[in-house]
């Protein structure tokens, strides 16, 4: 039953920088030109 926390984790950690890369599309990075 380890491989399901396992699992668990992996998708955990996946999503979690999947949503800090489409947080910080849209958020912008420090510094950057506005571009319109």
């Amino acid at each position: 039953m380890w491989y399901f926390a396992w699992v668990l984790g992996v998708l955990l950690a996946c999503s979690f920088g999947i949503i800090n890369a489409v947080w910080l599309e849209f958020q912008g990075y420090e510094g950057e030109a506005e571009q319109d």
